[in-house]
């Protein structure tokens, strides 16, 4: 958590303030600086502009938060100056944002003409629940290799785009809504982000891809727009889903089309409602193998959930499930009978013991075969007086030990255990195996990466997340890129 904390009022405040709730600072411009090892500044109702000089940076590690339920309805930041881009050259935008900063809870406007809301080259900043409206040419640019977390936003009424992407930009852009824009998004370039569980609704276009753009689209609603709901040109290829795994997508009554592909390219789609009487070029649509053709999204308390790609994954290879009820409760605890249960199916190793018996685990015991697989395997193991204790919930060091221990990893250099803010709580017994999950870039932290919580119990949600990381370190599937994963 950052110690510093800043607060500023732009109607009375006073930049020869202490910065503290009772003697704020009246600017951004003032406040910014003073923050060279993070902290959090909190902004005051008002206008941000007269006294502002542009564009504002926002530091490595600063979060700035204003009012995130109305999402900074009365919080404004207006204004634009000049920044010479290492990619783009010359721009006008309002904020540039540094790795690990942020913004939640703020209304951005650029009123340029070509003007850009914030700015993102090749940093990982997080941008939650804040309003970009009028700029002039879209709400965010992200450039470079950039890997934002981009969710819960409103992107309305600006010229160009509420968000548009160059070069190798990656990231998340989460359920975010697209109004009375020009196009909700648009890539260019090799640009590859995670586009899932948005909203576009009466835009000129909900997507917009052009040269070698890839994005994976999931469980996006694009619908109602004036022009084209999916705009696919030169060797632009969405990943729209196969028949293993149903993209969810909702694309329909769009004006023009709902999906145009003027690509070079045949586009797969698996798993979403798109009317071909409403698509031009070629789409060949794919039957899905998994029940629910929405995955995840058939879970009654899913819809949101930053794990929904990993859990996604597990369910389409038939690993995991959920609820008769439903539900998913991907914040559940998992106890160590059923962490065996997943590890046995996920795995098939060469068992190195056959002679493990556990005094409390029946033969009729329905986790049995699954426990003594696993244990068999080198993944679990019991007690000091020949328990299993199958009940007990699982911890997240236990968990991650178990999966390094099971795939006999090595080779982690414990340095790495410096990024975490909470090393110190990390056993001793599991400093080497937790650097050896880091180094493999196995582990996840929600919501602040740097955030281990070693002795929490683990969540559904988390184990599935683990256990597919594993999956990648052997080999076994594709990297999901997360802004949560923890890389050294």
């Amino acid at each position: 958590m950052p110690s510093t904390t800043i607060y500023i009022n732009p109607a009375t405040g006073n930049n020869q303030g202490d910065g503290s709730a009772t003697s704020p600072y009246k600017t951004l411009t003032f406040a910014l600086p003073t923050l060279k090892k993070g902290g959090i500044i909190i902004l005051a109702t008002g206008n941000y502009s007269n006294g502002e000089v542009f564009p504002l940076v926002i530091p490595t590690g600063v979060m700035l938060i204003g009012d995130v339920s109305t999402r900074g309805r009365n919080i404004i930041i207006t204004g634009s100056g000049n920044y010479t881009t290492p990619t783009f050259g010359n721009q006008n935008i309002t904020l540039r944002m540094e790795n690990k900063a942020q913004i939640r809870g703020v209304t951005v406007i650029n009123p340029q003409t070509k003007g850009t809301g914030i700015w993102v080259e090749s940093t990982n900043p997080v941008i939650v629940s804040n309003t970009f409206t009028k700029c002039g040419r879209e709400g965010i640019f992200v450039s470079g290799s950039g890997k934002p977390l981009i969710m819960d936003n409103i992107f309305t009424t600006n010229g160009a785009s509420g968000i548009s992407y160059g070069r190798n930009g990656k990231g998340e852009v989460r359920r975010n809504s697209f109004i009375k824009t020009g196009y909700g998004i648009a890539l260019s370039d090799s640009t590859a982000p995670l586009i899932t569980d948005n909203t576009f609704t009466d835009n000129y276009g909900g997507i917009f891809l052009s040269r070698n753009a890839k994005p994976t689209l999931r469980r996006n609603n694009i619908t109602k727009n004036t022009g084209i709901g999916l705009l696919i040109n030169e060797t632009a290829q969405p990943n729209l889903g196969s028949s293993q795994d149903p993209a969810g997508n909702i694309i329909q009554d769009n004006k023009q089309f709902d999906v145009q592909n003027n690509s070079t390219a045949i586009i797969t789609a698996a798993g979403n409602q798109i009317n071909p009487a409403k698509v031009q070029g070629k789409i060949n649509f794919v039957v899905t193998e998994v029940a629910g053709n929405l995955g995840v999204l058939s879970f009654t308390d899913m819809e949101g959930h930053w794990a929904i790609p990993f859990i996604q994954a597990l369910v389409n290879r038939q690993l995991i499930s959920g609820f008769p009820d439903g539900t998913f409760q991907p914040e559940m605890s998992i106890n160590r009978s059923q962490y065996a249960a997943l590890i046995s199916k996920t795995f098939s190793l060469p068992i190195k013991r056959n002679d493990i018996l556990f005094r409390d685990v029946p033969s009729n015991f329905w986790a049995t075969g699954a426990i003594n697989k696993a244990a068999g395997m080198g993944f679990i193991a019991g007690f000091p007086d020949g328990t299993f204790r199958g009940d007990q919930p699982l911890t997240k060091v236990q968990a991650i030990v178990s999966i390094v221990n099971g795939l006999g990893l090595t080779g982690g250099d414990t340095d790495v255990l410096l990024g975490y803010s909470d090393r110190a709580q990390i056993p001793s017994y599991a400093t080497n195996a937790i650097a050896t999950a880091t180094t493999n870039l196995m582990v996840i932290n929600y919501p602040q990466p740097e955030q281990l919580e070693p002795m929490r119990s683990i969540t559904r949600a988390e184990v599935a997340a683990l256990v597919y990381n594993a999956l990648v370190t052997t080999s076994k599937a594709p990297r999901i890129d997360s802004p949560y994963l923890v890389r050294p």
